[in-house]
């Protein structure tokens, strides 16, 4: 089963695209959550999508190493559902100890690892695979390194992700917008 790249804006709805697309599987279906609760807002946010969530959807919760955990869980007849491929690089950078200005290869080498793994195990995965991002292109300029480095890479792995899947979407206002691959689901 093909690999699909669902992507959108803050609250647009691509999380529940994702979820949908998931349902309409028919098979089990495995959500591998990326965000970390460092706040009471933030835990309130979690709490909100596992609730959402049907009771027969097994949750992982993986903040760094994603490509170990995809290989672990896939299998042919499963339906993986990584939200968010955004929070996940947040939660890389974020882990890189004092970035230089200008970062350099040696402060992101872990992050590029962690994300070369990811990009390797895609295309050899079994089963249906929905990977949800952010497009965080459409914004401003960030005035700060480290945010333009977050914007840079962002746009960087969305790119090479839609290269590798089947199938990439684009959710504008809760309505998915077919990018690449046949129209259905």
């Amino acid at each position: 089963m093909p690999a699909h790249l669902i992507l959108g804006g803050a609250r647009s709805g691509k999380s529940r695209h994702a979820e949908h697309c998931a349902q309409s599987h028919g098979g089990p279906v495995t959500v591998i959550a990326t965000a970390t609760a460092l706040d009471a807002e933030m835990a309130a946010r979690i709490a909100r999508h596992r609730a959402d969530r049907p009771a027969d959807w097994h949750t992982l919760e993986v903040p760094h190493a994603l490509a170990a955990a995809l290989k672990a869980v896939a299998a042919p007849d499963r339906c993986i559902l990584v939200d968010c491929l955004t929070l996940w690089l947040t939660n890389l950078l974020a882990s890189t100890p004092e970035l230089p200005d200008p970062p350099d290869a040696q402060a992101l080498q872990d992050f590029q690892r962690e994300r070369a793994a990811l990009l390797d195990v895609l295309p050899i995965l079994p089963g249906r695979i929905l990977l949800v991002a952010n497009e965080t292109g459409f914004g401003l300029v960030p005035q700060t390194p480290l945010g333009r480095l977050f914007r840079d890479e962002a746009g960087r792995l969305n790119q090479d992700l839609a290269a590798r899947c089947d199938e990439v979407s684009l959710v504008v206002a809760g309505l998915p917008l077919r990018l690449k691959g046949s129209p259905a689901a």
